[in-house]
């Protein structure tokens, strides 16, 4: 089924609507205030993300530490980025990021589990990143074609927690 594509004019008669809506046009589908909450429950998912691999990376001790710190620090990282590019895009579509630590963790999908050993630690991150990789394919799905700049950047994330979920995977086997 094709699309009839607008005329030029159309184009830029809408544009020139409700302009303080910046980049959310009129022809955005998705349910805004959905996506916000979803965007939002998604930072302070990756904020708690950084926190645990962070108190992770400095606590880490025993033979195979080194290479498990090396792991930790690296996710940290990359969550960091993560919950940047979520908080742009909430401001994109004209909401509020939230930074509160008193809501974090209530908002995260994912839990905040210190973890006493190695093993408890890489075990305990690997639940949190299998937590978000469904939490994140589900809200793929949810956003469909509705909204394809906030999907891509859900799909871009999703790629990496796989990744680090197969880190934390083969980091547990060796342990």
């Amino acid at each position: 089924m094709m699309t009839e594509l607008s005329s030029v004019s159309t184009l830029r008669e809408r544009a020139r609507k409700n302009v303080e809506n910046g980049a959310v046009t009129e022809s955005y589908s998705a349910d805004r205030e959905t996506v916000l909450r979803l965007l939002n429950e998604s930072l302070a998912t990756e904020l708690v993300c950084v926190l645990r691999y962070k108190r992770h990376y400095f606590m880490a001790k025993g033979v195979k530490a080194h290479v498990a710190a090396e792991e930790f620090l690296e996710h940290a990282t990359q969550e960091a980025e993560h919950a940047d590019k979520l908080a742009e895009r909430i401001v994109q579509l004209g909401g509020e990021p939230e930074f509160d630590p008193d809501t974090l963790s209530k908002n995260s999908h994912a839990q905040y589990v210190a973890g006493k050993t190695l093993k408890e630690m890489v075990t305990e991150d690997l639940v949190a990143e299998r937590i978000a990789i469904d939490s994140y394919r589900e809200i793929i799905q949810y956003i469909g074609d509705k909204d394809p700049t906030t999907r891509r950047l859900f799909e871009e994330i999703l790629e990496q927690e796989e990744e680090h979920a197969d880190d934390m995977a083969d980091l547990l086997d060796g342990l």
